[in-house]
This record gives structure tokens, C-alpha cells and sequence, in this order.
């Protein structure tokens, strides 16, 4: 099969027949095989029994049901599960995403070899205080920290190599930060591409102000696994060995200083009354327990993490 189209949605019933409508007639007009594979999130709005009528009349069509709302990281990770083209496009179901896109984003897969291209929403229909602003702003944070140039990391139409959306785990939120999480998995053909953005025709945006706290602390966790991710001993065991080492020859100086004044009697002072000795142990039990927090990311890294993130209680055939 040549191509796979994830879509993640939440509530999006107004949306969908004529966005399967559009995409329908986007690649009806090409040779490509493809499949529709759309992730229900926990809607409560009618969306999977219209998911699954339509699965009943079009065989490309595919539609997996999630008993809650988990999160678009989640919807992601198990439309990539299920995905079989070579070439994987993800984009919204609420038509702010252009279908007219996907012909030219899978040539720059296919014909290009690029491993991802990430859609660049230059001129955009949405309120600039709340969302542009705040956009460029992550944007420009996420480029200084991770070095992936890209001028919109957040938008949902991007293209894929089949390989890549093998190999990199999308979760939490960190459905912002995939083109990082490609580039960290050795992936470094990563370009972008200016697509069309258009204003929301039915309902309304489905993230509130809190996805910025959560994309902040998502770009602190990204830093962090960039760089100490698959090797947690070489932050935290350094540190660590840095805070005991200092703490002890502080200690070793504090008692050997006593031990000089008693041996020449001269006066001195209980060693509990100097505050050195206080500062000296504190040093050599948080670096202690730094090497253990290191010790113990090593050891979680190699035992793997199969707990399951979402549950599924449904899915048309597949």
C-alpha cells in the first residue's frame, strides 16, 4: 500500500463526511492505494457511529474507538500501530488541514526520500493573542533546544516514512515534538513544507490555555531525553559524584582542622557547631541519593515499559 492517513479527532461529527469526501476526491484523481485510518478519542458526539457507517460503505476506511479521552499523543501512537503504507500522513479532522496537501507531501516522501516533512501553517486563521503568539514563541524554544529547524512544530499535517512512525514512541504530549523525537531516533532528513491553513468551520479548538504549561514542560522533558535519555547515570551519577566528593573532603577538612587544634592545643570548637559540617553532610546525602536516581533510570531504561496507555473498545475491520 502506498499511504496511510491518521487521523486523530475528538468530537469532529459535523466534520467528518466531508472531510472523507475531500480526501476521497484528492486521490481519486492519482494511482495510490491508500487507507483512512481515523482515531476516535472518547467523543461524545456521535462520531463513532458515523465512523462506522462510513467504514461499512468505503473498505478503505478504517476507524479505531478509544473508551476515554486519552490525549492525541495516544490517538497517534495506535493509528501508527495500525498503519500499512509506506508513506504515513497525519492531519485533523477539522478541516483546518488541506486534503489538496497530501499528493505533494507523499511525493516528498516517496520521490525525495525525506524520512519527515512537517507542514508549516505560515498564514494562519486563528486568534493571534491565544494561539499565534503563543505558537512562535514554543516554536522558536523548541528550535533553540532540540536544533531542529523547523518554523512550526505543532502542526498536524505532517508525512512520515512508514519506518519512522515504526520507531519513535509518541506519548504524554508529546504529539508537538515528533519531527524531536524523529531526529533523536537517528532520523535526520527532516524538512517542511508551507501548507494552507484554513479557518474552523464547525465546533470549536478542543485545547485550552493549559496546553501551553504542558508544552513547556514537554519541551523541558524532550531536552532532557535528548541528551540523557538512553544514559540517565551520566547526568544524575555525575552530579552526584560531584555533591559527595565536595561534601566529603569538606567534612575531611572540618575534622582535620579539630584534629590540628587539638593536637598543638589550640582552641577549638565542636565540630556539630560549625556550619560547614552541616553543609558537608547535606552534599554527601543528596549526592548519594543523585547516584541512586541514576542507578535506578538505568535500571528502568533496560526493564522496558510495556503498560498499555489507552484502552480500545472498538474498531471497524481492519
Amino acid at each position: 500500500m502506498n499511504l496511510s492517513i491518521v487521523i486523530p479527532l475528538l468530537n469532529e461529527a459535523q466534520s467528518i463526511p466531508e472531510l472523507q469526501e475531500w480526501i476521497d476526491r484528492v486521490l481519486d484523481k492519482t494511482d495510490l492505494s491508500y487507507e483512512v485510518i481515523y482515531i476516535d478519542d472518547g467523543s461524545t458526539d456521535g462520531s463513532w457511529d458515523l465512523l462506522s457507517s462510513l467504514s461499512r460503505k468505503h473498505s478503505h476506511l478504517k476507524a479505531i474507538k478509544f473508551l476515554s479521552n486519552y490525549g492525541k499523543s495516544q490517538a497517534l501512537h495506535a493509528g501508527f500501530l495500525e498503519a500499512q503504507g509506506e508513506v504515513v500522513i497525519t492531519m485533523d479532522a477539522d478541516l483546518q488541514d488541506s486534503p489538496e496537501e497530501i499528493p505533494e507531501l507523499y511525493r516528498m516522501i516517496a520521490i525525495e526520500k525525506y524520512d519527515l516533512v512537517s507542514g508549516w501553517k505560515k498564514k494562519r486563521y486563528d486568534s493571534i493573542l491565544t494561539k499565534n503568539l503563543p505558537s512562535k514563541l514554543f516554536n522558536w524554544a523548541a528550535r533553540k533546544t532540540s536544533g531542529v529547524r523547523l518554523n512550526d512544530f505543532n502542526c498536524g499535517l505532517k508525512a512520515y516514512r512508514r519506518e519512522v512512525v515504526k520507531n519513535i514512541d509518541v506519548h504524554g504530549e508529546m504529539h508537538r515534538y515528533i519531527p524531536v523525537l524523529a531526529a533523536n531516533a537517528g532520523y535526520k532528513r527532516i524538512t517542511q513544507k508551507v501548507v494552507q491553513h484554513q479557518a474552523r468551520k464547525y465546533g470549536q479548538t478542543k485545547f485550552g490555555a493549559d496546553r501551553f504549561i504542558k508544552g513547556f514542560l514537554d519541551l523541558v522533558t524532550i531536552a532532557f531525553i535528548s541528551r540523557f535519555g538512553k544514559r540517565p547515570m551520566h547526568l544524575f551519577g555525575g552530579i552526584g559524584f560531584i555533591m559527595f566528593t565536595l561534601g566529603f573532603f569538606t567534612a575531611a577538612y572540618v575534622g582535620g582542622s579539630k584534629l590540628y587544634k587539638l593536637a598543638y592545643d589550640l582552641p577549638y570548637e565542636l565540630v556539630t557547631r560549625n556550619p560547614w559540617f552541616y553543609i558537608a553532610l547535606t552534599a554527601m546525602i543528596l549526592g548519594s541519593l543523585f547516584f541512586v536516581a541514576g542507578f535506578l533510570g538505568e535500571l528502568i531504561i533496560r526493564t522496558g515499559n510495556n503498560q498499555s496507555r489507552y484502552k480500545i473498545t472498538d474498531k471497524t475491520p481492519l
